[in-house]
């Protein structure tokens, strides 16, 4: 019959660092360093039970920021959206035709070097058609 088997010395160090933990935490709950932390008494986050995203703390400072990331052909269609209400709002029909060529050359860019992400979907705005749009809303107000 053999002798029990002495344990191995990383088993003996895991046992000992365990121990070691344990006893940190002993002492702090002694000296009270647990009580009245942030968060204490409430739920945790929504987030906490969905599936590990390497990316959280990138993805959580973006929404505190109030920024959001969207593929290139995406945000310039809400440029183009945004452009044409301020080509509506703008004060001439010179600025009308800057802001609507400006915002056609972004949109024939994309159109000719496609990015990767969702198809465009837009093509240019005609200027003429964009401006006479302009013409009706000032005429009545």
């Amino acid at each position: 019959m053999r002798p029990p088997a002495a344990p191995s010395v990383s088993r003996v160090q895991d046992f000992c660092q365990s121990a070691w933990i344990h006893k940190q935490i002993r002492d702090a709950e002694t000296r009270g360093e647990f009580e009245r932390l942030p968060g204490a008494g409430k739920p945790l986050p929504a987030d906490v039970d969905a599936t590990y995203d390497e990316l959280w703390w990138v993805k959580r400072k973006m929404a505190r920021e109030g920024l959001s990331v969207l593929p290139p052909t995406l945000a310039l269609r809400k440029e183009a959206e945004d452009a044409l209400l301020a080509a509506y709002a703008a004060p001439s029909e010179q600025a009308v035709r800057k802001i609507i060529g400006e915002i056609n050359d972004k949109i024939r860019d994309m159109m000719f070097k496609p990015p990767p992400g969702p198809p465009l979907g837009k093509k240019p705005y005609d200027v003429e058609d964009v401006v006479r749009q302009w013409r009706e809303r000032r005429a009545d107000r």
